[in-house]
């Protein structure tokens, strides 16, 4: 009596979504929720679902395995979730394959030799900045801002020279997207007053942290561009006010500035 030949494929007997398929299928869907965390601007549960088509329940096992990990975390106050410092560890692997922190390394510190204030380096993370290197200068007062460290974007030299050079109707909706939290009595709050601020910094090439997020400190920021011409990092000089006067910030600009591009070169 013949037989028909056994399929290749799925082992008999296994129903699709246990065992390895189920395994697959899980890690795919813990993907598919760290991919729009990382592309919102703080999501609640209900939003994650929603945009991912899931049952509410289903993401928030999904999420909270994450956060066991240290993958994703969320804000106690306004139950919004956002990419975790496990994350950060594993893209710095990245970073460090694609060469910038390790081509940046020698030019923060000349530009903190150079200036005598902190250097920094930082990227887009969803709605706010992403600090990823720094050299720190050995002033006893200073700013500091160890890899990992996350700053609003609306308040942070280098948040506003990316935001500065985002395209119009990208700019539009990630000014929609923040939380204009103020911090100090300078901070640019509202809608009109951040736009009108990042007009001038793409005007001059810099951005201006005006003790906008902490009293007494200022950031002269630029943007670094990749080979597409968009704006991919920014790097920056931090300190206080008394030693960032109105007659260094043409100097430190032009440093900060010459900094950006040299790390522009180059960066796919």
């Amino acid at each position: 009596m013949l037989t028909e030949p056994r399929k290749r494929g799925r082992p008999k007997g296994r129903a699709e979504g246990s065992e390895d398929s189920g395994g697959v299928r899980a890690l795919e869907r813990a993907l598919d929720v760290l991919d729009v965390i990382a592309a919102g601007n703080g999501l609640t549960l209900s939003e994650i679902a929603q945009r991912l088509d899931q049952a509410p329940s289903t993401v928030h096992r999904v999420l909270v395995t994450l956060a066991a990990r240290g993958m994703a975390e969320t804000d106690r106050q306004n139950q919004q979730w956002q990419i975790g410092p496990t994350a950060f560890r594993l893209g710095s692997a990245f970073m460090r394959r694609a060469g910038l922190v390790d081509r940046a390394r020698p030019v923060l510190r000349r530009l903190m030799e150079e200036t005598g204030e902190t250097a920094n380096l930082g990227i887009l993370n969803g709605d706010a900045v992403l600090f990823i290197s720094q050299a720190e200068t050995h002033e006893t007062i200073r700013a500091f801002f160890p890899p990992g460290t996350r700053s609003a974007l609306h308040a942070s030299g280098i948040g506003k020279a990316l935001l500065a050079h985002a395209g119009p109707e990208e700019l539009r909706q990630m000014i929609r997207g923040l939380r204009l939290e103020r911090f100090t009595p300078t901070t640019l709050a509202t809608p009109e007053d951040l736009t009108a601020d990042l007009i001038l910094t793409r005007e001059r090439g810099y951005a201006l942290d005006n003790e906008e997020r902490a009293p007494g400190m200022r950031c002269i920021a630029a943007p670094i561009f990749d080979l597409n011409g968009e704006a991919a990092a920014g790097i920056s000089v931090s300190g206080p006010i008394h030693r960032m006067s109105d007659g260094r910030l043409d100097a430190i600009a032009r440093a900060v500035i010459a900094a950006g591009r040299e790390l522009s070169t180059g960066i796919a």
